[in-house]
């Protein structure tokens, strides 16, 4: 399977993340550190910022992001972030603190986008407009790492699956096939190695 096809500005609602293998955007205590060294396909991060308008996020990313700002700092434009006290929030340039629900949250972002895309940068914030349907695509970049332990893309126990269409061409509900090997050679005792005398 080949790359996706290059993101338009179409004011569409993206959740957008890098994630790992096992399904993780962050590692614990939302660490970003994992991403050192993965590299995207070249144009990637210019076209992402050359397409979105807004972003929004929640107060947990932006607490653990400080006052960066999305693609190392190169892209420019509102940003909202949706928190129930925006009284003791770090204020920063261009960032507004919204204590509405994430309906309208939406409606704000996407007037402020321009006719941009909306990025949604928030697990939560994005498993809460998927259930109100207000989630265009979901903008997935899957790194070649097992993390084991984070924040996940989609934590909602108990609910029913939600079923995808693959953007592109193609079978939209077919199995998209991956394949990997590990960097370090697996461990084995002597006991499995081939070649192991028996007893």
């Amino acid at each position: 399977m080949g790359d996706t096809e290059s993101q338009v500005a179409g004011g569409k609602v993206l959740w957008h993340f890098t994630m790992s293998l096992d399904g993780f955007v962050a590692g614990p205590n939302r660490a970003m550190d994992w991403m050192a060294g993965i590299s995207s396909r070249p144009g990637l991060v210019e076209e992402y910022i050359e397409t979105t308008g807004a972003v929004l996020g929640g107060r947990d990313g932006w607490n653990a992001a400080g006052d960066s700002r999305p693609y190392g700092g190169a892209w420019h434009g509102p940003i909202f972030v949706l928190t129930h006290h925006p009284e003791d929030a770090m204020p920063a340039d261009g960032v507004t603190f919204l204590t509405c629900g994430p309906a309208e949250a939406v409606r704000i972002g996407l007037a402020a986008a321009g006719g941009k895309n909306l990025e949604v940068l928030s697990p939560t914030i994005g498993s809460q407009l998927l259930e109100l349907g207000l989630i265009d695509e979901i903008d997935l970049h899957i790194a070649p790492i097992l993390l084991g332990d984070g924040i996940r893309l989609y934590d909602n126990p108990g609910c029913a699956p939600v079923r995808l269409h693959r953007v592109g061409e193609g079978d939209p509900v077919a199995v998209v096939n991956v394949r990997y090997r590990p960097t370090a050679p697996a461990k084995r005792s002597a006991e499995s190695s081939p070649g192991a005398a028996a007893e």
